[in-house]
């Protein structure tokens, strides 16, 4: 899972090729075997969509796009067909708020509608957060926000990324993908858990992992 989606890549970014999952640059990607293949999601990809469109109007983006690997309808392009199951499931959404680009990514469920699903809850968990009545100096979307140049910043979770995991300082990349498959589902909102617990879970893993 890529989430949040620091990633190195130009300032604007506007491919709407149907078919092309536009992943950002230099992040990996969870192979195939790894992914989740059950979820509790009870949705279809119309509607994970719908919940991700609301999520953007809620912050105020100038524009965005959603980026997958499935073909997209020519009428409607942020929509791909209803019975699309592209091979690659990924789904990256990027959009413009106050002249600045962001960008979202996650490849951690074997079906599209589930990893869309989980990028409308990250931004849901942001948005909750930047509108709570503390001051932090920067908005909560700091951190997916795109760099104008080449360079990628690091987000830190609250707290040590493998105190979060559970793993060793030093753990292999398998390791640590193995602590995030056993966290991740119980952590979900959707599982009961929560969304600060499931952001907390993903962050640790991007941290160990990059």
């Amino acid at each position: 899972m890529h989430i949040p989606g620091l990633v190195t890549m130009p300032s604007k970014s506007s491919r709407t090729d149907s078919n092309t999952l536009d992943w950002p640059v230099g992040w990996d990607r969870t192979p195939s075997h790894e992914r989740t293949q059950d979820t509790p999601f009870e949705t279809s990809i119309r509607q994970s969509i719908d919940t991700l469109a609301g999520e953007l109007e809620r912050i105020g983006v100038d524009e965005w796009h959603l980026s997958t690997a499935a073909e997209h309808q020519k009428a409607n392009p942020q929509y791909p067909y209803t019975d699309a199951n592209p091979a690659d499931p990924g789904a990256v959404v990027r959009w413009s708020r106050d002249e600045d680009q962001y960008a979202v990514a996650c490849d951690s469920y074997a079906r599209l509608r589930d990893n869309i699903r989980t990028l409308s809850l990250y931004i849901r968990e942001k948005r909750k957060m930047e509108n709570q009545p503390v001051q932090t100096g920067e908005s909560e979307f700091a951190n997916v926000r795109l760099p104008p140049a080449e360079d990628v910043s690091d987000s830190s979770p609250d707290h040590p990324p493998h105190v979060i995991l559970g793993v060793p300082p030093d753990a292999d990349p398998s390791t640590v993908r193995d602590a995030f498959r056993r966290l991740v589902k119980a952590a979900h909102p959707d599982n009961g858990g929560s969304e600060e617990e499931f952001r907390r879970v993903c962050e640790a893993k991007e941290a160990l992992l990059t």
